[in-house]
């Protein structure tokens, strides 16, 4: 089991992701302080102090407030650039696993675990951080899955900002309960606890996904029928 800290590695069979699977430090000395804070946050949370995101860097803990200003400037930072992981790796995601790449998304999964983590961690803060790191990600998720739509690889819904947010609260609060019900032995393994996650829930949840639940639309015709008489299906609205 490769811990937070493995090295990214290119894929070498299957069809070639469009980008790395972790985002690559830019090799500046921020570069490198905001990938060793992102990392330091995931496995620690955000009680890590600079000092120690200094260490992990390889720099003075002068040269981190030089270079973001605060711990709190370099949170932020950290916000941002993993956000914008988390949208290049599921418009990647989506599209090699529908596409009959499954095997090769699986496979790199234990480098999504600084992801993972980092997303945690901004969960059991809580509060305003938590808050806003969630709804950046839904944010961003109707982005992605509006291009899935269009591509023709997921289907269209009635609402779909409400299916969306649906989506992401469903993902997080699984994830979340999983680790909070059931921690890892060695609290800052994040790749052992998304391990055990995708082993134990990766099945039903494409089951839903790509067979649904139920075998008829029943429930639905009568909630529409209440909700709103006149709406068609999405299918038949396009």
């Amino acid at each position: 089991m490769r811990s937070v800290d493995a090295a990214p590695e290119e894929p070498t069979t299957g069809t070639k992701a469009r980008g790395p699977v972790v985002p690559a430090s830019d090799g500046s000395t921020r570069g490198r302080i905001l990938d060793a804070a992102m990392r330091r946050f995931a496995r620690s949370g955000f009680g890590a102090s600079v000092r120690t995101i200094a260490a992990d860097a390889g720099v003075s803990a002068a040269l981190v407030i030089h270079h973001f200003g605060s711990k709190d400037k370099l949170h932020a930072a950290c916000d941002e650039y993993v956000l914008a992981w988390i949208r290049d790796v599921k418009r990647d995601s989506i599209g090699r696993a529908a596409g009959g790449n499954l095997l090769q998304v699986l496979s790199a999964a234990d480098q999504y675990a600084p992801l993972v983590g980092y997303v945690l961690r901004s969960l059991q803060a809580g509060g305003a951080v938590g808050r806003e790191f969630t709804e950046h990600m839904i944010a961003d998720a109707e982005v992605y899955t509006a291009e899935a739509v269009r591509d023709g690889v997921v289907r269209p819904s009635r609402d779909e900002a409400a299916r969306v947010r649906y989506l992401v609260y469903s993902a997080l609060g699984a994830m979340l309960l999983s680790v909070t019900l059931d921690p890892p032995q060695d609290a800052e393994d994040v790749t052992a606890a998304m391990r055990r996650f995708m082993d134990e829930l990766y099945l039903p949840m494409l089951e839903l996904f790509t067979e649904g639940f139920l075998t008829t639309r029943r429930m639905l015709d009568d909630y529409l029928q209440i909700v709103s008489p006149e709406a068609d299906s999405p299918e038949e609205e396009r």
